[in-house]
């Protein structure tokens, strides 16, 4: 059975972010992923993390726009300054977290120059960072309209081109069925290129049970891979977080016994 990660960009929302911390904690939770943290103190995080003995998966790169904007331009051409700018300020408050990965987002854009300032800027970013694990991940257009990595083998096609050891893919389950219509025939064919794995019921994203995903054998498919990294629960709780983490616990108890 996998490790499993709590986003807390998504879970226990009922609580202040540095409040749910300990929330993940009591659940059961190892570790977590917070997708735009930088609202908060990278002191106070890791203060709340060292006390719980929680460790930080993952963090999206960049800080989002507190004045509005795209959370997310590596694709944009004409903004690879301003890239370069807030990856540097991501990558201390990563450092900072020990954070396992860095996503970089794409933004929106279309066509043969923003495939071009992608590759790019992805490369600069891998050169920049060699110590840290980033990943791109392919995200549904009905979600993000208009994003520009919304198909996985445009993203097999950059981590070839861009050939960095420590580039890979992110794998978000929900997003691979959205998008091929078949989850696990995408984790088959890709699962080399993964860095990192995020997990959601589909088509609606809530819990990770019942849907388009068979999610036992999901699972069982990322053992036999020989994948070691940790799997993030990504979704949108229908009702209160603690009153849909039965499929956490039975996989726990699974992993026990």
């Amino acid at each position: 059975m996998p490790k499993f990660a709590a986003n807390l960009s998504f879970l226990f929302k009922e609580y202040p972010l540095l409040d749910r911390f300990a929330e993940a904690k009591m659940a059961g939770f190892k570790a977590v992923e917070v997708l735009f943290p930088y609202a908060e103190p990278a002191s106070e995080i890791a203060k709340r993390m060292a006390d719980l003995d929680l460790k930080m998966v993952l963090i999206n790169v960049p800080p989002p726009n507190y004045t509005g904007g795209e959370r997310g331009f590596a694709a944009v051409p004409g903004l690879e300054e301003r890239f370069k700018r807030d990856f540097k300020r991501a990558l201390r408050y990563a450092d900072f977290l020990r954070a396992d990965h860095m996503h970089i987002m794409a933004g929106k854009a279309k066509g043969t120059m923003a495939l071009e300032t992608y590759k790019r800027n992805l490369a600069w970013a891998a050169q920049e960072a060699p110590h840290k694990s980033l990943t791109i991940e392919p995200i549904n257009t009905g979600d993000m309209p208009g994003y520009f990595l919304d198909d996985f083998d445009l993203a097999v096609e950059v981590l070839d081109a861009v050939a960095e050891s420590n580039l890979g893919l992110q794998f978000d389950a929900y997003h691979a069925q959205t998008i091929t219509g078949d989850a696990m025939a995408a984790w088959e064919r890709y699962a080399p290129y993964v860095q990192h794995i995020q997990i959601a019921g589909a088509p609606e994203r809530h819990e990770p049970v019942k849907g388009l995903i068979d999610y036992p054998a999901f699972f069982r498919a990322v053992d036999e891979s020989g994948y070691s990294g940790w799997v993030s629960a990504e979704y949108m709780p229908k009702k209160r977080t603690e009153e849909g983490l039965e499929w956490f616990r039975k996989a726990n108890t699974q992993a026990k016994g």
